[in-house]
């Protein structure tokens, strides 16, 4: 059998014990060819997944902004390194996008000294610019809203907060 391929048996049918072979390619494969490829470089993984029919889903970024060209060498890495004789596959390389959701301390750091959203856990919604961000926590220069003189003024406010109070951070988009 190929190094390159994960075998999982799965059972077809509720009554017949007819079991079928289901050749995957690991995450863990993936993960190691996407890395060597960008060691070194101003890039990161951001996540990646192997979805059933060998759909591989890689989402990378740069700390200075990523193109399509850093894409393509990735993509061309991950193909020419394996084999398409042994298992075919579906294989798509590109950036999280500019609304999604941070996944990974890199994209924190990425957006230090940029407006971003963090939505808590409870719900609560808060915007303000990224200052720093480590393993452990991040902290925010938090705009609040304060009513003072029959007006309503805006005021910043350090907030930190540990991923765990998180549910989901994101850059915040101004075409001002």
């Amino acid at each position: 059998m190929h190094p390159n391929l994960r075998v999982e048996f799965k059972k077809e049918g509720t009554g017949s014990p007819l079991f079928y072979l289901i050749k995957m390619i690991s995450e863990q494969l993936i993960e190691g060819l996407v890395k060597e490829k960008i060691a070194d470089t101003n890039l990161f993984l951001v996540d990646l997944s192997v979805r059933p029919g060998n759909k591989i889903m890689i989402l990378i970024d740069a700390v200075n902004g990523l193109t399509v060209d850093d894409c393509v060498k990735v993509s061309r890495h991950v193909e020419f390194s394996l084999d398409r004789e042994a298992e075919d596959f579906e294989l798509q390389v590109s950036s999280p996008g500019a609304d999604a959701a941070f996944k990974v301390l890199d994209q924190y750091k990425k957006y230090e000294g940029r407006n971003v959203e963090v939505i808590l856990t409870d719900g609560k919604v808060i915007t303000g610019k990224l200052l720093g961000s480590n393993e452990e926590q991040f902290e925010i220069e938090a705009l609040i809203s304060a009513k003072g003189a029959n007006k309503k003024l805006k005021k910043t406010e350090l907030q930190i907060f540990k991923y765990n109070q998180v549910k989901q951070t994101k850059a915040t988009i101004s075409f001002k």
